[in-house]
């Protein structure tokens, strides 16, 4: 009896489930690094992680949508070979599998390389570095055994335990999926929170402006409406909802406020850009509703530019 021949349906069926399962795999270890660096943020990264501009939402919708199609064609294909065993030994199916060990492999000893490279260097093994590196170790370790196993015939002699390791998987994502909720929110927190992140940079917007006028004519703006006038940069920034304009007061000779209402406490730590400009908040962290950051300009900072406008 020959060896039995992989037909288009075969092929498809293979392709798009090992499209789907290293998708949803590289996503699932994306994701789960997002969250230990908002566990364990870099005390040096110079911008902290934001939940809402990073690939978090991306990566919870690839395992939303892509895991369980991912198990509709493993189902699929399983479902084939119990109607026909000799299905087990097309090529398609031992390339998929050996390809899979093969790229797990690499990735295990990728990942061990870079773990003994970072202590060699003398390098501070962090915890979100120790804990990247099990992560990618353990996720992979187990595609292996699993993959390995399959070849083996190991999940045909034992259904129940193919069971198990499909709900136990399931169980996973959908707490990881959770997790991503409890760190981004709801869509509409979400949406409420990028415009509060667009505030924050309408504000540093018009604190950058209103230095420039400062250094101009040595003078701070009456009203927002003057820097309009002054400088050809086009509009001033508004609310992104309301469109409203921000508020803006002097304080004194070089010192002035800027407000905003926002509709979320910010959960990210804005460092501090060296401008020039100080204040009592060096960053721009905030709470809900108007919230108004005070400004003072450091005169030694901002030479004159000639002649005042």
């Amino acid at each position: 009896m020959g060896k039995p021949k992989a037909t288009p349906k075969d092929f498809f069926l293979w392709v798009g489930a090992m499209i789907t399962f290293y998708w949803s795999v590289i996503a699932f270890i994306f994701l789960m690094f997002e969250y230990i660096n908002y566990t364990f943020p870099n005390v040096l990264a110079y911008y902290p992680v934001n939940p809402y501009q990073s690939g978090i939402s991306y990566e919870m919708a690839s395992i939303i949508v892509l895991l369980p199609l991912f198990m509709f064609l493993a189902h699929l294909i399983h479902r084939d070979i119990s109607k026909d065993p000799s299905r087990k030994g097309i090529w398609v199916r031992r390339w998929a599998l050996i390809f899979t060990l093969f790229l797990t492999g690499v990735a295990m000893v990728e990942d061990l390389i870079s773990l003994l490279t970072a202590f060699l260097n003398g390098g501070e093994l962090t915890t979100a570095f120790l804990l990247k590196t099990a992560l990618v170790f353990l996720v992979t370790a187990g595609v292996f055994m699993h993959f390995s196993m399959d070849l083996k015939g190991y999940w045909e002699q034992f259904p129940g335990r193919k069971q198990a390791v499909a709900v136990g998987v399931g169980v996973l994502a959908l707490l990881t999926i959770l997790a991503g909720f409890l760190i981004v929110g709801t869509p509409a927190q979400a949406r409420s929170a990028r415009f509060d992140a667009q505030r924050v940079t309408d504000l540093q917007t018009i604190q950058s402006r209103v230095a420039d006028y400062w250094q101009a004519k040595q003078k701070l703006p009456v009203t927002l409406d003057a820097l309009e006038s002054t400088f050809p940069y086009g509009s001033l920034p508004v609310d992104p909802q309301t469109e409203k304009s921000y508020t803006y007061q002097i304080l004194g000779q070089f010192s002035f406020k800027l407000c905003a209402t926002f509709s979320t406490a910010n959960q990210v730590n804005y460092a501090p850009i060296q401008t020039g400009v100080r204040g009592t908040q060096n960053n721009w962290q905030h709470g809900s509703g108007q919230v108004c950051f005070n400004r003072i300009i450091d005169p030694s900072f901002y030479p004159p530019l000639g002649r005042p406008l």
